[in-house]
């Protein structure tokens, strides 16, 4: 939660202020409403980050579970889905190459995807499938994160070779940081939640087999 928090109050408020210079991400020429839609996304994103937090806290959702139901509904029809419409639209329109172009249409397309089979498990009280799919919708809500995180990381490293492996183009550079750290950003994270689930599965396997033995 504080790490989400602070990620929030570091990334939202120049979308807040309705001005295009502040963004983070260059508007490409070819596509005029790219602000609007990037300020929407990470709006909508925030919103997702938000909510999920409280989602997977295991003592709230004991001890409100009715909260937890509407908290839900915020975080699929008031975050997720609608950040991850616009992250597609977005993603197609990058700045950044066609590199980061794929990953972030695969991530939009992911993401809305696990969040749908997430909510339709729990409309059919399948809450152990419910629980899979959203650890995974989580991993992808937050690896905006790790995303932020890989990019500052490449930078620092590639920085040294703008001149030898990169000829002097800024371009180039920023453009194989973003690639890399779009990969990494939602793949690892959601390697680790497929890892976690695979790992409770496990645990869950050795005590049947105690029970039985």
């Amino acid at each position: 939660m504080v790490v989400a928090a602070a990620f929030i109050a570091f990334s939202l408020p120049p979308y807040l202020s309705l001005d295009p210079s502040q963004s983070r991400v260059p508007a490409p020429d070819f596509f005029p409403p790219h602000f609007v839609m990037l300020s929407l996304h990470v709006v909508f994103g925030s919103i997702a980050m938000i909510t999920c937090c409280l989602q997977i806290w295991p003592w709230f959702r004991a001890r409100y579970p009715r909260a937890h139901r509407m908290i839900g509904r915020v975080y699929v029809f008031g975050g997720c889905l609608p950040a991850g419409l616009l992250g597609l639209v977005v993603g197609l329109a990058t700045p950044f190459g066609p590199v980061t172009m794929a990953s972030d249409v695969t991530l939009a397309l992911l993401w809305l995807g696990v969040t749908v089979a997430g909510w339709r498990m729990a409309r059919q009280r399948r809450f152990v499938d419910h629980r899979r799919w959203m650890v995974r919708s989580f991993a992808l809500t937050m690896s905006i994160i790790t995303n932020r995180i890989y990019s500052v990381l490449f930078v620092i490293l590639l920085e040294p070779q703008l001149e030898t492996t990169f000829h002097g183009d800024t371009g180039l550079m920023i453009a194989t940081v973003s690639g890399l750290a779009a990969w990494l950003g939602w793949v690892l994270p959601l390697l680790v939640a497929e890892w976690w689930l695979e790992r409770g599965d496990a645990a869950i396997r050795r005590a049947r087999t105690r029970r039985t033995a």
